[in-house]
């Protein structure tokens, strides 16, 4: 009985890390999609010159395509922070671009 107990428990316990695993990633990428640095917090500087009445925007995460697989794959797009030095690769469906 003591086993099935702890076979029970164990099961759990990897069922929530790996759901609260996939949560996180999905919570990073949606900051770093939003131009927010996951890791020191830093978010995309704005400026503004009165006399040009122009506004500039200093990005902090950069992003570059790796792997475009079409319109039927996923994109594979690493971000990274001009601030920390991360650098992160992250699956993107690419189905939402097609025509």
């Amino acid at each position: 009985m003591q086993t099935i107990i702890f076979l029970f428990i164990a099961f759990f316990i990897s069922i929530f890390s790996v759901l609260l695993y996939f949560n996180t990633k999905k919570n990073r990428l949606s900051l770093l999609l939003s131009g927010e640095c996951p890791t020191c917090k830093q978010k995309t500087k704005t400026f503004f010159d009165k006399n040009s009445n122009t506004t500039f925007t200093h990005e902090i995460i950069s992003s570059r395509v790796l792997k475009d697989h079409g319109c039927s794959g996923v994109k594979e797009v690493e971000f990274s922070c001009s601030n920390c030095g991360l650098k992160e690769i992250h699956p993107i469906n690419s189905s939402s671009y097609c025509n």
